[in-house]
């Protein structure tokens, strides 16, 4: 790889970054490609070449994965919602949910509650494990067959 796209790409991934931390705040194209120093036009170009979606669908995504969580894990309005991650419209937040998601904020809501692991999991992610067990630690694996058939 030439230094010239390795510079571009930490550019990009900066960018990038920014957009992760201030996906709430207005962003605007021009403001994202002053962080990467390129021109707004070679920066969506670019974006898009390395990422695989414009800078805006990017944020829009991310913005979405963010509401996903809250509508899941609080009790704050769809309304509020919207404007928290970022959105400045509710239909717009709605549409562009709907198109990344499949259903609308509200409908995901009431079909998804908060994501719980089951209690024998929790268990058995706790269990130590025992080396007479793991055919890994056993000095043969004779040992760790019949350890598992007893």
């Amino acid at each position: 790889m030439s230094r010239d796209v390795e510079d571009m790409n930490r550019r990009l991934l900066r960018a990038r970054d920014a957009m992760d931390r201030s996906y709430a705040e207005p962003l605007d194209v021009r403001a994202v490609a002053a962080v990467a120093c390129i021109s707004p036009a070679h920066f969506s170009r670019s974006f898009r070449a390395v990422f695989g979606e414009t800078p805006h669908r990017y944020l829009q995504r991310r913005r979405v994965e963010r509401s996903m969580f809250l509508l899941r894990e609080t009790d704050r309005s769809v309304t509020r919602v919207c404007f928290d991650v970022g959105f400045t419209s509710l239909g717009t937040f709605s549409r562009t949910f709907r198109a990344i998601v499949g259903e609308t904020p509200s409908g995901y809501r009431h079909g998804n509650g908060p994501i719980v692991v089951p209690h024998c999991v929790q268990l058995a992610a706790m269990r130590p494990r025992s080396a007479a067990l793991d055919p890994a630690q056993s000095s043969s694996s004779g040992e760790a067959a019949a350890a598992i058939a007893s």
